[in-house]
């Protein structure tokens, strides 16, 4: 099983996180693929990807699967240990439910704002930005902070009361959110509280 990703990036950060909670970030094949300099949209990687994204998931028979939330599906599913992704009906919908919100609210829009109203991977790689909508996804990404931080008010975990995709979407989020220099709001004492917990894990301590 091989990952194509780039080591820092927060989408792959997803991935190399969900690895090391089941344990099993040793059975897999690393090989970066070098974003900064375009190599994601040549066109052997587009055969793996259409997207033009990372990371990429290659199974050993050849299968290519994108997407953070499709590839922790199959990890989870994969392999023994505590459930990324749910187990009972009801905790998979909620799951994905939470993920989502935390993908779209969070990680998107920093992403948006990043690529938009930065200069972001640079002029050879952003050729099609939008400002004033790439400032409105600051926005976006503020009131999505504030709405997790009501979330982690009520339970410890962003799903309920167990670790699980939807908390490593947030948590990428929120490294993708400093790196972007969009700082948590000081007043969102449980999401500050929820990060430092998350931080401490040993998948992602080391």
């Amino acid at each position: 099983m091989k990952i194509y990703d780039f080591d820092g990036f927060p989408n792959p950060a997803r991935i190399r996180i969900a690895l090391a909670e089941k344990g099993v970030s040793e059975q897999v094949e690393f090989h970066s693929i070098d974003v900064p300099n375009g190599e994601h949209r040549s066109e052997s990687f587009l055969k793996k990807n259409p997207g033009a994204a990372v990371p990429v998931l290659e199974l050993d028979c050849g299968t290519c699967i994108s997407e953070c939330t499709a590839i922790t599906e199959y990890i989870d599913h994969a392999y023994d240990g505590p459930s990324l992704t749910g187990e009972t009906p009801k905790q998979r919908a909620v799951v994905h439910m939470m993920q989502r919100r935390a993908e779209q609210g969070v990680m998107d829009a920093v992403g948006n704002y990043f690529h938009h109203a930065t200069a972001g991977l640079g002029p050879n790689l952003e050729t099609n930005q939008n400002k004033d909508w790439g400032e409105s996804q600051r926005e976006k990404a503020l009131a999505g902070m504030q709405y997790f931080d009501s979330v982690l008010g009520e339970s410890e975990f962003v799903a309920g009361e167990s670790f699980s995709m939807a908390d490593i979407t947030l948590f990428a989020g929120l490294g993708f959110a400093a790196f972007a220099e969009i700082d948590v709001p000081e007043s969102l004492q449980h999401l500050h509280n929820w990060k430092q917990r998350v931080a401490a894990r040993p998948s992602i301590a080391g």
